[in-house]
């Protein structure tokens, strides 16, 4: 059995350097060829995939759309779960990093975004960034949503979904998950055993699928990013025409 864990393709907000969260943005030109170059992979690799998951925020759900397409998978098969959301960062989606570094300290900062428990500034539930005042989430108003999230508050969101996920797991299947940067990180505490000092440094790029090998008796026994030099030249390229491409 194997488990896939993709982090969405380069989105707007990912090239504009600014905090995303639960703010519903599209794929650039080279998110979406990341995420076509995913499935690619995939097919490379010749890995069957038998179950599709992913967040329902637009990035992730186009990501997994593309991937599905490239390996022959019926999209409208894809499994989409809010607990699979970006972590929420609070009054600071919207924001561009480097700018809230100069505001608030380079340090203060670094703790908002890689510290295991310290959640960033919330947002009360009168402000437009609060998920009960967009209509995209509408049908979660009874479920408690996030104002602001740590590490350690997306775990605790994620737990209900992995425990269901795993009651559900089979040896005769594969299963992708596309998600994002902190839901991923997440999920790979959860398969990893990781520490909370650990998982604060793992990095999870865009569009690069992370396959995780399970032995008969659901163990983890290997993991390995599928990714190769042509990928990371058409970065390059793209990153350097960004204006054309866009």
């Amino acid at each position: 059995m194997k488990i896939i864990l993709l982090r969405h393709g380069e989105s707007q907000w990912n090239l504009e350097n600014r905090f995303t969260g639960w703010t519903d943005v599209k794929l650039t030109s080279l998110g979406k060829i990341e995420a076509e170059y995913s499935g690619k992979q995939i097919l490379k690799k010749n890995i069957k995939v038998d179950v599709i998951y992913s967040s329902i925020l637009k990035r992730s759900v186009d990501t997994a759309r593309i991937v599905a397409n490239v390996i022959n998978f019926p999209p409208s098969k894809i499994i989409k779960h809010w607990r699979l959301n970006e972590r929420h960062y609070g009054k600071l989606q919207g924001l561009n990093k480097s700018e809230t570094a100069k505001r608030y300290g380079e340090e203060q900062v670094h703790l908002w975004r890689r510290s295991f428990d310290i959640p960033p500034p919330l947002v009360n539930e009168n402000d437009k960034h609060h998920p009960q005042n967009n209509s995209i989430f509408k049908s979660l108003r009874n479920k408690k949503l996030p104002a602001g999230e740590s590490l350690k508050d997306v775990i605790c969101r994620i737990n209900p979904f992995w425990s269901n996920f795993s009651n559900k797991l089979s040896n005769e299947k594969n299963y992708l998950i596309v998600a994002h940067s902190n839901s991923l990180r997440a999920i790979v505490k959860i398969i990893e055993n990781l520490s909370s000092e650990k998982i604060v440094d793992v990095e999870i790029p865009t569009g690069v699928p992370l396959v995780y090998d399970f032995d008969n008796n659901f163990n983890f026994t290997t993991k390995n990013f599928l990714i190769d030099n042509n990928l990371l030249k058409t970065k390059q390229e793209l990153i350097k025409n960004q204006g054309k491409a866009e």
